[in-house]
């Protein structure tokens, strides 16, 4: 999801990054993309250093945090932000950055985008970790992640359905860092600005 600079739309258009541009996709989200089996008209394209980058999925239906392939508990999906976003945290916060699999059509893995877990120690479970979760700043299609996302994929979508633009985390590989990146999958920064 993406605006140009000088528009500066909230929620934004989906886009394809191809070398140094964006273009426009004729889909209303992300998820609604995914859903039509990743096909879309292009539109206008936009030189890449003129447009920002917005959370890839900007309200996923679900968001499972994985601490193994089987194991999970649910995020709050209503507190999403983008790759570039101050987060308003309620107390001092920590990021704890992490691979996710984003669900696409027919329940299957769409492509792979970072997410930050933020965490407020001082605040009681689970409000310690329900006020931000950012993500970002693109999805992949061809990353090859080193979690088994496959088993966690068959264990979300057991005894229910997937809906595109699902949220699958794997577990965090860097905590505490004002920022992580791995190739392909951009870098996602942690900015926040906290009430204690």
């Amino acid at each position: 999801m993406f605006t140009p600079r000088e528009l500066a739309l909230e929620r934004g258009w989906p886009g394809k990054i191809r070398g140094d541009n964006v273009i426009q996709l004729a889909a209303q989200t992300l998820e609604a993309f995914f859903a039509g089996g990743g096909l879309a008209r292009e539109h206008n394209v936009y030189p890449l250093v003129d447009v920002a980058l917005r959370a890839p999925v900007l309200r996923p239906p679900s968001i499972r945090f994985f601490e193994d392939e089987r194991t999970f508990s649910f995020g709050n999906t209503a507190s999403i932000y983008g790759a570039d976003d101050l987060v308003p945290a309620p107390a001092p916060a920590q990021p704890r950055f992490a691979v996710a699999a984003a669900i696409g059509d027919h329940e299957q893995i769409a492509g792979f985008t970072l997410v930050n877990d933020w965490h407020a120690p001082s605040l009681d479970p689970p409000k310690d970790r329900d006020f931000a979760t950012s993500v970002g700043p693109w999805i992949e299609t061809d990353y090859v992640p080193a979690f088994d996302f496959a088993s966690a994929r068959e264990a979300a979508a057991r005894n229910t359905r997937l809906r595109a633009g699902d949220l699958l985390v794997a577990p965090p590989f860097a905590a505490g860092v004002s920022e992580a990146s791995l190739a392909g999958l951009g870098v996602l920064r942690a900015l926040s600005s906290s009430a204690g």
